[in-house]
């Protein structure tokens, strides 16, 4: 049975309701999921419209119940201005709750809704029947102020969906439209998900191979970084396979296609993405888990409550019964509504996210502080992640007459034309020793060997050797051996002490690469990294850390690149490097500004500090409402009589001030508790972080 892809429900695949992308079909359970599926930033901006609305008219309700005096016709304005904040900004919450119903379930969009609502049209009535109801007051300031704090929730949420989404669809946009199809030896173009399995594919270099498939003449040096995050090109010749969304660099391919358009490499990756967002959503929020209990309780014991009072008053035959019966059912619930609830939370992520940008942390979703604060282990990718990104230049060997400043000269006047990273990082090299540079005249790259031209009459050729971990060029003129450039990725400043720093603070730390054993055990041994899985696919990152996942760990996973995209979103939180991807950084939970690995034990620092204030806060608002529930019930009725129920809205609107200044109190102490934890468990692996 399919699932939505926007909410994770099960879908019968006979529903009318569906949308085709990319040869496939797509099956949602309602259309507001169609139509955010087909169209994100239209959702989104529908979203942020009704955002607005709510903050502008809750404000100018709240400012006018509590800031200015009785005034004619003041519960008629009230109304008016609650009105569009009811049923346009809290439409979305009204359509969880059916949905709800529909399952048989209870979420935090049915207790919205049912104490939204009462309050809503219990002060209607109020409104328009002023004196059908004894002592009752109005209740539009808690009705709206709830709708518009959680919907900015709801809001922040989205917009850490939709990144996600768009980053799956960048990697379609990358992949070209038409394809050169070789057909009687002549090039006719097709569209990528048209081409048929057995036909053969030209791609010219530079440009992106679209399909997957074997190379069936032809030989060139392809750029894999999309599929093993590897910076060092790989030969290939006859009978190679190669995978769609890899770069080809120097040579014409003609490669005879093994999968269809919707079973390339790109689009298993493009779905994997999309599937583990959709494993995000359906795991059950923590609210949700708390209203699944919350909502039953309140409307038993509300309904308790109105039963009782109007039965008991009226068997003494007090003419009040009615009145206090529903005052008594709508003080419970609306007291009960989640206002210092919602607060609890943005409150602190809002201290949170101030500190962690001024660390250079960017938290892009806040929901993934709660499952960072329980991480047990964190993997790593390894190149541009531990490493730097590119090789640099680590030694010069020149043989006589040649200095290393002259070889440098020779070989980087060659490489500055080439593409290729290591030879890149040659004429870098000369760059920034400020070396000068000769004429080089009929440069060629060959696939496989190096790049070579004319200088001063003699024929320069450079070698390049790709040893993992130890890249090198080997220089000669007129076939004699000049000298060799040898490179390196070198081990990012940070990186080792952050590995120091999560072990310090009780984590387990691996690493996830796509590069070879021998070049990861390489890094490993010099990060004190024992846990390692080397020559991984993207989706086998993926695999790996679900794996972990299913043992009961919460895995934290840090990368860079394309191939990073589904491991980050699979992971309970993923980091992601600033120098990396723009999909990479699309999908990553949290970005590392200044690409400072020592923030990543720092985050989660933060995280746990952050997510045990919240526990406080959330203490404070169900203290509320079990002292508050009950007196709505009428506990106090034997002490204060039935009058208690002409003060009890002042009351609740006190108690819900006070609940919510104790939270932002509690909160304001979640700097110097952070700091505190930081200089404890950072300043031994070296760490200054503030």
């Amino acid at each position: 049975m399919p699932t939505d892809p926007v909410c994770g429900m099960f879908v019968s695949d006979d529903s009318q309701l569906y949308a085709d992308l990319e040869d496939r079909r797509y099956y949602f359970c309602s259309k507001s999921c169609m139509e955010q599926f087909r169209s994100p930033e239209a959702e989104l901006g529908r979203l942020k419209r009704k955002l607005i609305v709510g903050w502008i008219f809750s404000t100018a309700i709240i400012s006018i119940t509590y800031l200015s005096g009785h005034f004619n016709y003041k519960d008629y304005l009230l109304l008016i201005l609650a009105v569009p904040v009811q049923f346009y900004s809290g439409l979305n919450f009204y359509a969880g709750a059916f949905e709800s119903l529909k399952n048989r379930s209870s979420n935090m969009d049915l207790l919205i809704a049912i104490g939204t609502l009462t309050a809503f049209f219990f002060s209607l009535f109020v409104t328009v029947l002023p004196y059908a109801i004894k002592g009752a007051s109005v209740y539009y300031d808690a009705s709206s102020f709830i709708i518009t704090l959680i919907l900015t929730g709801t809001f922040i949420e989205n917009i850490s969906k939709n990144k996600a989404n768009g980053s799956a669809i960048k990697l379609l946009e990358m992949m070209p439209d038409k394809v050169r199809v070789i057909e009687n030896n002549n090039e006719i173009e097709k569209a990528r998900n048209e081409v048929q399995i057995g036909e053969t594919v030209l791609v010219k270099p530079g440009e992106i191979i679209p399909v997957d498939g074997v190379v069936g003449s032809g030989q060139s040096e392809i750029d894999q970084s999309l599929i093993t995050g590897e910076q060092v090109p790989v030969f290939v010749s006859t009978e190679s396979k190669v995978c769609s969304g890899s770069k080809n660099l120097n040579g014409a391919l003609y490669i005879k296609v093994l999968q269809s358009s919707s079973d390339s490499m790109v689009n298993r990756i493009y779905d994997l993405i999309r599937s583990a967002i959709s494993g995000r959503v359906k795991i059950q929020r923590v609210a949700d888990a708390f209203a699944a209990v919350f909502v039953p309780v309140v409307l038993v014991i509300a309904t308790i409550s109105g039963i009782f009072w109007y039965f008991y008053l009226s068997s003494i035959s007090n003419p009040l019964s009615l009145e206090i019966a529903v005052l008594a059912f709508v003080s419970v619930v609306v007291i009960a509504c989640p206002c210092a609830i919602g607060l609890a939370g943005p409150i602190t992520l809002l201290i949170s996210s101030n500190i962690s940008s001024r660390n250079g942390i960017l938290i892009k979703n806040s929901g993934a502080i709660e499952r960072l604060s329980k991480a047990t282990i964190v993997l790593f990718d390894k190149t541009g992640t531990l490493t730097e990104r590119d090789p640099e230049v680590l030694d010069i060997k020149a043989e006589e007459p040649y200095d290393p400043d002259k070889l440098i000269s020779i070989a980087a006047s060659i490489e500055r034309y080439s593409t290729h990273p290591i030879g890149r990082a040659v004429f870098l090299q000369a760059m920034k020793k400020g070396i000068s540079l000769v004429v080089a005249k009929d440069f060629r790259e060959i696939p496989g060997f190096g790049v070579e031209g004319i200088i001063d009459g003699a024929k320069i050729e450079l070698k390049r050797g790709l040893n993992p971990g130890s890249p090198s060029v080997t220089v000669y003129s007129n076939g004699e051996n000049i000298g060799q450039i040898a490179l390196s990725y070198n081990i990012r400043k940070s990186a080792k002490e952050a590995v120091s720093s999560l072990k310090n603070i009780g984590l387990k730390v691996g690493m996830l690469s796509g590069d070879s054993r021998q070049e990861t055990e390489r890094v490993g041994n010099l990060m004190e990294i024992e846990t390692i899985h080397s020559e991984l696919k993207p989706e086998e990152k993926s695999k790996v850390i679900m794996e972990y996942q299913e043992k009961g760990e919460y895995v934290v996973f840090a990368g860079d690149g394309i191939n990073d995209s589904i491991a980050l979103e699979t992971a309970d939180a993923g980091f992601a490097m600033s120098s990396g991807s723009d999909i990479a950084k699309d999908t990553g939970d949290i970005l590392l500004l200044n690409d400072d690995l020592g923030n990543v034990p720092a985050s989660i620092i933060i995280s746990r500090n952050t997510v045990s204030k919240v526990k406080q806060n959330i203490g404070w608002a169900i203290g509320y409402n079990a002292i508050l529930i009950p007196v709505a019930a009428g506990l106090l009725v034997p002490v204060f009589g039935l009058s208690v129920y002409s003060f009890l809205p002042i009351l609740g609107a006190l108690a819900m001030g006070l609940s919510s200044t104790s939270v932002v109190m509690n909160s304001l102490l979640l700097k110097k508790k952070i700091g505190k934890d930081m200089d404890k468990h950072l300043h031994m692996a070296g760490s200054n972080k503030k």
